[in-house]
């Protein structure tokens, strides 16, 4: 199976981060968490230190299924000026492949011209940056190979929406009553 890597930035929102590699682990899908920066250790947005999986020249886009980008602040900014990140996700996209984003994040894409006619949401307050999206108030939005959704508060819905859309909506629903989500 292909590896979804999930991208942390210094000052990443730790539970939307680590929900999603909670989650897909738990399922068994390959994740990895990378290091924009190249260090081994990442500092969230709340003064937790992630130990990452890999650094950005470990990134296999040939090999990955899905990239999922974190909010947090002031990780979303750090993750929005990294080149290599953009050049990553620009070719994915290009290719259809999937791209999740969640909290501030979803304003990466807008900036950076992926959400020109799809669906999407963000954290409030950052709607304008969703550049060319048709702004929804939903928790998670999948457009295509787009997914989107608001905050930390969403975070589990995010995750097993991820879920869905890798393995299969049934183990999603699986998941989803193994960790006695209820919504």
């Amino acid at each position: 199976m292909k590896t979804c890597y999930v991208f942390l930035a210094d000052g990443f929102e730790e539970i939307e981060a680590l929900t999603v590699v909670d989650l897909l682990r738990r399922d068994n899908i390959p994740v990895q968490m990378v290091s924009l920066d190249g260090k081994p250790y990442v500092n969230g947005s709340h003064g937790i230190e992630v130990k990452a999986d890999c650094t950005m020249p470990d990134v296999n886009l040939t090999q990955a299924c899905m990239l999922v980008l974190p909010g947090g602040m002031p990780g979303t900014e750090n993750l929005f000026h990294s080149e290599a990140l953009k050049e990553m996700v620009l070719e994915f996209n290009n290719t259809n492949r999937r791209i999740a984003a969640i909290c501030a994040a979803p304003s990466i894409l807008g900036r950076w011209g992926i959400l020109n006619g799809k669906k999407a949401v963000c954290y409030p307050g950052r709607e304008e940056m969703l550049e060319g999206a048709t702004v929804l108030k939903e928790e998670v939005v999948t457009d295509g190979n787009i997914t989107t959704s608001r905050g930390m508060g969403t975070a589990i819905a995010f995750g097993l929406e991820l879920l869905k859309l890798l393995d299969c909506e049934t183990e999603a629903g699986a998941m989803k009553n193994k960790i006695i989500y209820r919504q």
